[in-house]
């Protein structure tokens, strides 16, 4: 009994690897019933992509991922400009390992990096929702809010800089940058 009760204390202790388990699109640029239909088009095509909802009234697209997928949200917004428009916001929803984020820390969830630029101190754990906030996710006026919130300039390429590099993060590595 005493083997089996460790076991499970085991197993329990073991850490999860982080996870995207769905996100939230917006797209801008829709004009009519066509365009939302061309862009859940274009979503429903994304190889990992397993479904995708679309809320008509707030102009967003839910879209959960098959099972043990890659993710790759730059693909997503591909994607959407591929089908002619562009990508108004992403929301990301998580599972993480109960952490404290440190100012600027990168950590990994699904084999992506995440830079958080407002969560310094900030303990996350289980189910985590984060807004990302690159170039190509946000409007300019608010990547130029979001980018002042550091000083690494990771937050004007996408990429591993030097600023980076002593995380662990490997060379050229794509980062997101998110708030929560």
């Amino acid at each position: 009994m005493k083997t089996i009760l460790f076991a499970w204390l085991v197993i329990l202790a073991l850490p999860v690897n982080a996870q995207v388990t769905k996100v939230s699109l917006q797209a801008s640029g829709l004009t009519c019933s066509m365009c939302s239909k061309a862009v859940k088009i274009a979503l429903d095509e994304v190889a990992f992509v397993e479904k995708v909802m679309v809320d008509i009234k707030n102009q967003q697209y839910n879209i959960s991922f098959k099972e043990n997928a890659a993710i790759d949200l730059d693909a997503l917004g591909k994607a959407v400009e591929d089908a002619g428009f562009s990508v108004a916001g992403l929301s990301v929803t998580a599972i993480v390992d109960q952490q404290k984020l440190n100012k600027d820390e990168h950590i990994k969830i699904s084999e992506q990096y995440f830079h958080f630029l407002n969560a310094a101190g900030m303990e996350i754990g289980d189910t985590v929702r984060f807004k990302v906030v690159d170039k190509k996710f946000v409007s300019a006026k608010e990547f130029k809010k979001y980018s002042g919130l550091t000083k690494m300039s990771c937050v004007q390429t996408g990429k591993t800089s030097s600023c980076c590099t002593s995380e662990a993060v490997p060379a050229e590595a794509r980062i997101f940058h998110a708030i929560l």
